[in-house]
């Protein structure tokens, strides 16, 4: 809901699943992913690996209730195009400067993980 009320961003696809998410992103080819790690079917993992290797050129943003920095890091260490990792607990004041820094070719960390 937050960015769709940005007019700064377009939303062109959402996803139920992690095999959607990978299906529809090949299809509609966008400029950022956002992903949980926690879905059905595929993995937020195993989803960014595949898209990764279909649409290099895109990026991920992770979003997702998990806290474990063992979690964040594995996220972002799966491939160039893994850019970011929030907490959905943060969305309101994280999810527009995320999206922006991780445009720009950025990395960003949620803040709980800046420690």
């Amino acid at each position: 809901m937050l960015l769709e009320e940005s007019s700064e961003f377009q939303i062109i696809g959402e996803a139920s699943d992690g095999l959607e998410a990978v299906r529809k992103s090949e299809e509609l080819r966008p400029d950022l992913i956002l992903l949980d790690i926690e879905m059905p079917k595929l993995d937020g993992f195993e989803a960014a690996r595949r898209i990764c290797a279909i649409l290099p050129e895109s990026k991920i943003l992770f979003v997702s209730e998990n806290h474990c920095p063992t979690m964040m890091r594995e996220a972002l260490n799966i491939g160039a195009c893994t850019r970011g990792f929030m907490l959905k607990s943060d969305a309101a004041q994280q999810l527009i400067p995320a999206v922006k820094t991780v445009m720009q070719d950025k990395p960003f960390i949620g803040r709980r993980f800046q420690n």
